[in-house]
């Protein structure tokens, strides 16, 4: 058994990143989270924190962190099934920005009783997150299966090539083709972000690479294909009204890309996640195509 307080020390030093902000946290100083963590690596025998700007966990540290915040869910279910008096759960979430942007905060605001620390990342590689450990649950494009994890399909997020109608009239005066796709700015959100690619894959319109612009803000990519900076492929949910309204215009009219998400998390935390996942489903099946 590991000392709970060396475990919490581990996982905020890992998530703020530096001892004195883990310090601030957890309400004692930065000696004695220094302490904490010597103590535990000790005990382990192995590194668990690289100490740098910022600190990070090594794959050991990890999983520690992970069991720590398992056991934390664990204990709250306990006291509520008790009836003893339980604080608020933090849940560590991995999300991606457009979902996050969409239908995924009305779900979080369904639930009682918890704390979100969200990480935003793209749905292909928000997996990683829970993979090692990070997160207790992801909002992923991969099915998985992951070892010690379950799996929800949630419907599908339909995103639509657009830009403004002066945009289109600039840059594709002939029609969008490969040569146009290969002058004209495109918008991505990370060098993950892979769907203004495949999207012109699936139109027979690949190219090696497209000049881009990187934002990393799912608004931010809707304002500025509005100003004519670059076209993107933006959520339905977001654009819906602005395509209706003739402010944004599609790219090649009625080619949407749907994008499958999976509601992921692990196998120990599921009771203590399962107003959670109730939420998320409920509203998934609202707002995404089924």
């Amino acid at each position: 058994m590991h000392d709970p307080a060396q475990l919490a020390a581990l996982a905020a030093v890992h998530r703020r990143g530096a001892f004195d902000l883990a310090a601030a946290e957890l309400h004692v100083t930065p000696s004695a989270i220094s302490q904490r963590i010597k103590a535990l690596e000790e005990a382990t025998g192995a590194l668990l924190i690289r100490r740098g700007t910022p600190c990070q966990a090594t794959e050991t540290g990890l999983r520690l962190i992970r069991h720590h915040d398992e056991i934390a869910l664990l204990e709250r279910t306990l006291a509520q099934d008790l009836g003893l008096a339980a604080g608020p759960a933090t849940l560590r979430i991995a999300v991606n920005a457009d979902s996050l942007a969409t239908w995924v905060i009305p779900a979080l605001a369904a639930t009682e009783g918890f704390l979100f620390d969200l990480v935003i990342d793209d749905q292909d590689v928000s997996q990683d997150w829970l993979r090692r450990g990070d997160v207790v649950a992801a909002i992923t494009a991969h099915p998985g299966p992951l070892p010690g994890c379950d799996t929800l399909p949630l419907g599908r997020l339909r995103y639509r090539a657009t830009a403004s109608p002066e945009y289109l009239r600039r840059w594709f005066p002939q029609g969008v083709t490969p040569e146009s796709l290969g002058k004209a700015p495109a918008l991505t959100f990370s060098d993950e972000d892979q769907l203004q690619a495949r999207w012109a894959a699936a139109r027979g319109l690949a190219r090696a690479a497209l000049p881009t612009h990187r934002i990393a803000s799912s608004q931010a990519f809707v304002d500025a294909c509005l100003a004519g900076l670059a076209w993107g492929m933006n959520p339905d949910l977001l654009v819906a009204g602005h395509l209706a309204q003739g402010r944004l215009v599609e790219l090649v009219p009625d080619t949407p890309l749907d994008v499958a998400l999976h509601w992921q998390f692990t196998r120990l935390a599921a009771p203590a996640l399962a107003p959670v996942t109730e939420a998320v489903r409920r509203a998934a099946k609202q707002a995404l195509v089924q």
